[in-house]
């Protein structure tokens, strides 16, 4: 089992940073792939990058150049740092994990742990 806890969500204005946290406990978190989705409100819930071992990340095209994955497994987190924020990167966003499989996941439904989410909201 492995719980995921996001942090670091909140409010800022267009043209902002804020850094998500995704914080992993109960297994070998290096084994792990793991994944950022997002959810606004009406619309499905959308892939945003996603990190495996060795520096291999994967990213959407919407957010390609403005986000950048990082991961500390001595201390079990992902992070997801969000620059030059738009108005339509508002959304409740969840980390996810899953075994590492190659290619590195992009659907939701091949994740098997799942975080709470964090809201962020950028302001225009």
């Amino acid at each position: 089992q492995v719980q995921l806890v996001e942090s670091g969500g909140g409010l800022v204005q267009a043209g902002g940073s804020l850094r998500l946290s995704c914080a992993a406990s109960g297994r070998t978190f290096s084994n792990y792939a793991v994944g950022w989705f997002r959810q606004a409100p009406g619309k499905e819930r959308e892939f945003v990058a996603v990190i495996g071992n060795g520096g291999f990340t994967d990213y959407a095209d919407s957010v390609k150049g403005r986000f950048t994955l990082s991961r500390d497994n001595a201390k079990n987190t992902v992070y997801l740092e969000m620059n030059s924020l738009k108005p339509e990167d508002t959304a409740v966003y969840c980390c996810a994990a899953k075994w590492l499989t190659w290619p590195l996941p992009r659907r939701p439904y091949e994740y098997i742990y799942w975080g709470q989410g964090t809201q962020v909201t950028v302001s225009s």
